[in-house]
C-alpha cells in the first residue's frame, strides 16, 4: 500500500512507492515454530521484547524488572507503571520507532501511552492466532522466504532454517559430545571420527532444508590439528576445557575451520555475526580477513554491517569476492548510522554484494512490519539523494532495490527454492 509522507522528498516518495509491493527475501530472523508464539499470551510488551530490551537496559531497567515486564501473572497496570519512565527515555530510538510503526500499521494505534496500552494489549493478544506468520510475513510484508535461526530445522514455509555451527564446535566437556550425538548409532573416540559425525550432521540438516550455518567473527588462528587432537583426547578422558569468550579456543578454532570446509562441500552459506552484541570488541568484522582468506571458495554472509565497526565491514565487503554484506538488524539499531553505511557501501562495494533486510526477531513477528518499513525508508533516503545529486538515475535505483531485496539473497543462498507462483520480482 502506498502511503504519502510529507517528510520525504518527491524522489524518496517515488522510490517508496516503487518498493510498496516488491517481493522480499528476509535474510535473517530467529522465528521458531508458530505455535510457540500463538500458545503464549501476548500484550503491549511483546513490542518491547527481543532487541528492544537493549535501550531499556541502557535506560536503567534492571534485568529482574525486564523479566517482570513479560510475566503475564503480574497485572498489566503494574508492569506498565514499571515500564513508563523508561519508555519516555527510549521513545526517540530506532528500536522504539519499530514498535510505534507496528502499533500503528498492524494494530491501528497512533501511540503507545497511558491512553492506549490496555486496548493495544487486548488487540495484540486477540490477533495472536494460528496463521499469524503468514498474515504478517507473506500477506502484509510480501516476504516469500525468511531465513531463520531457531536451533531447529522443524519450521514451516515461509521460514527456511539456518543452523548454528557452534552447536558442533563449542565443546567444553565430554557430556556435550554425547548430547550432540545421543541419537547416533555411530560411536566415536577420535577427533577424526567426531568430524565424520559432524559432516553427517550437516548432511542431515541439508536434507531437512538448511541453507546455511552460522558462526561469529571472533579472533581465530590457523588450525592446528596436533593441538586439537590433544585437547580432544583430554575431553574424552573426562577433562573440562577452559572457556575463553574472547575468541575461538584451539579445539573450537580447528573444528570451526573444518566445519566451514564441510559447508563449502555441501554448498552451504556460512553466516558470520559481527559487532553489536555483548563485548563487541571480540566480534570485530576485521577477524573475517583471516577466515575469508582461509576459505576462498566459501560464501560468507557478514551480518549487521559490523556495527559499530561499519567501515571495517565495508572494507571487508570491498576486498573479498566471497563475502556479502547483510543489513539485518541495522535499521532498528540506528537509521542514521545505517544510511551513512549504505552511502559508503555504494562508494566501495559492488551492488551485487549487499542484502537489504533481515528483521532479526524471535517472539515479536509483527515488528517485522515496522523494521521492513524502516529499511525501505533508509534505502529510499540514500538512493533518492543520489538521484537528486545526479549520481544515478531512477532506473539505477530500481535495479539496486531489486538486487538488494531479492536477487542478491537468491544468488547467495543458492539452496533457497521459490515456488513457481512466487518467482520473479517486479521492480
Amino acid at each position: 500500500m502506498k502511503v504519502k509522507n510529507e517528510s520525504f522528498t518527491k524522489t524518496e516518495q517515488r522510490l517508496l512507492d516503487n518498493m510498496a509491493e516488491i517481493e522480499v527475501i528476509d535474510c535473517h530472523e530467529h522465528l521458531g515454530l508458530e505455535k510457540n508464539r500463538t500458545e503464549t499470551p501476548q500484550d503491549v510488551f511483546t513490542l518491547f521484547s527481543h532487541y528492544a530490551r537493549l535501550p531499556l537496559y541502557a535506560s536503567g531497567l534492571s534485568e529482574e524488572d525486564k523479566k517482570k515486564l513479560h510475566d503475564p501473572d503480574i497485572p498489566l497496570e503494574k508492569r506498565w507503571k514499571m515500564f513508563k519512565p523508561h519508555w519516555k527515555n527510549i521513545r526517540f530510538t530506532s528500536y522504539a520507532k519499530a514498535a510505534l510503526i507496528t502499533a500503528k500499521d498492524v494494530y491501528g494505534f497512533d501511540e503507545i501511552s497511558d491512553r492506549t496500552y490496555k486496548d493495544l494489549s487486548e488487540t495484540i493478544n486477540a490477533a495472536n492466532t494460528v496463521g499469524i506468520y503468514k498474515r504478517i510475513l507473506c500477506d502484509r510484508c510480501n516476504i516469500r522466504v525468511a531465513l531463520t535461526q531457531c536451533n531447529s530445522t522443524a519450521v514451516d514455509s515461509p521460514l527456511i532454517p539456518l543452523m548454528p555451527g557452534r552447536r558442533l564446535t563449542r565443546i567444553r566437556k565430554k557430556s556435550q559430545l554425547t548430547e550432540i550425538f545421543d541419537k547416533s548409532d555411530v560411536s566415536f573416540n577420535t577427533l577424526e571420527e567426531y568430524l565424520n559425525l559432524c559432516k553427517m550432521q550437516l548432511e542431515g540438516w541439508v536434507n531437512e532444508g538448511t541453507v546455511g550455518i552460522k558462526f561469529y567473527s571472533k579472533p581465530n588462528t590457523e588450525p592446528d590439528v596436533v593441538n586439537a587432537q590433544a585437547l580432544f583426547k583430554q575431553l574424552m578422558a573426562g577433562e573440562e576445557l577452559v572457556a575463553d569468550s574472547c575468541g575461538y579456543e584451539p579445539l573450537e578454532n580447528y573444528l570451526m575451520h573444518k566445519i566451514i570446509d564441510f559447508a563449502e562441500e555441501l554448498d552451504l552459506v556460512v553466516a558470520m555475526h559481527s559487532g553489536v552484541w555483548g563485548d563487541f570488541r571480540n566480534l570485530d568484522p576485521r577477524h573475517m580477513t583471516t577466515i575469508a582468506l582461509a576459505h576462498p571458495n566459501t560464501r560468507f554472509d557478514l551480518y549487521h554491517l559490523g556495527i559499530p565497526d561499519v567501515r571495517a565491514a565495508i572494507m571487508i565487503g570491498s576486498m573479498f569476492p566471497n563475502v556479502w554484506l547483510n543489513l539485518c538488524w541495522t535499521h532498528i539499531i540506528s537509521q542514521e548510522l545505517t544510511c551513512s553505511g549504505i552511502n559508503e557501501m555504494l562508494d566501495m562495494v559492488p551492488i551485487n554484494k549487499v542484502l537489504a533486510f533481515g528483521g532479526d526477531y524471535s517472539r515479536p513477528v509483527e515488528k517485522v512490519v515496522g523494521h521492513l518499513k524502516m529499511a525501505k525508508e533508509d534505502i529510499a533516503k540514500v538512493l533518492g539523494a543520489r538521484i537528486d545529486h545526479g549520481k544515478m538515475n531512477f532506473a539505477d535505483a530500481s535495479e539496486i532495490i531489486h538486487l538488494w531485496f531479492w536477487q542478491n539473497p537468491l544468488d547467495l543462498y543458492t539452496k533457497v527454492k521459490i515456488g513457481a507462483k512466487d518467482k520473479g520480482n517486479s521492480k
